[in-house]
C-alpha cells in the first residue's frame, strides 16, 4: 500500500470510521489505493471512492447519477453540468462514457496525506448535494 493509503487508513482507525472497504489494484504501477463507501443525500446513497497513489494527486469521486444521459435530457444536462462546474471551484461535474453523472474532487497531496482535508472536503460535497441534488435530478428526469 503507497504512503497516502497507509496514511489515510491509519486516519481513519484513529478516528474510529468504518464507512470504507479497501482495495488495493495491482499491476497498475502506481500502488493504488481505492477507499469504497458512499454518501447519502435525499436518501440516496451515491458511490463515493477516494483513490490515493503514487503521484501527487488524491481524487474523491461521486457517482450522482447512473445513466443519466438520454437523448431528452441532453442539451440541458450538459448546459446545467457546465454552469455548476464553472461556479464550483473546488470540484467538477461531468459524464463518464457511460453517461453517468460524476463529481470529482482533485486534491495535491505534497507529501503527507491529512485525513482531515479528505474529510473537509467530504463536507463540501454533502453540502453543495444536499442544496443541488434535487435540481440536478429533475434536469435529469426531464423529457422522461
Amino acid at each position: 500500500m503507497n504512503k497516502k493509503a497507509e496514511a489515510f487508513k491509519a486516519y481513519l482507525e484513529e478516528k474510529d470510521i468504518h464507512v470504507f472497504e479497501v482495495e488495493e489494484l495491482e499491476g497498475d504501477g502506481q500502488q493504488t489505493a481505492v477507499f469504497r463507501s458512499h454518501i447519502t443525500t435525499e436518501g440516496q446513497q451515491l458511490p463515493t471512492i477516494v483513490i490515493l497513489d503514487e503521484s501527487v494527486f488524491a481524487l474523491v469521486r461521486v457517482q450522482i447519477s447512473p445513466k443519466a444521459l438520454t437523448e431528452a435530457n441532453q442539451l440541458e444536462l450538459l448546459k446545467m453540468i457546465n454552469e455548476e462546474s464553472a461556479a464550483y471551484k473546488p470540484f467538477k461535474l461531468y459524464l463518464n462514457r457511460n453517461g453517468d453523472l460524476m463529481l470529482d474532487v482533485c486534491l495535491v497531496v505534497d507529501e503527507e496525506l491529512k485525513g482531515d482535508m479528505v474529510y473537509t472536503m467530504f463536507s463540501v460535497i454533502i453540502n453543495y448535494l444536499d442544496a443541488n441534488y434535487r435540481k440536478i435530478m429533475k434536469c435529469i428526469w426531464q423529457g422522461e
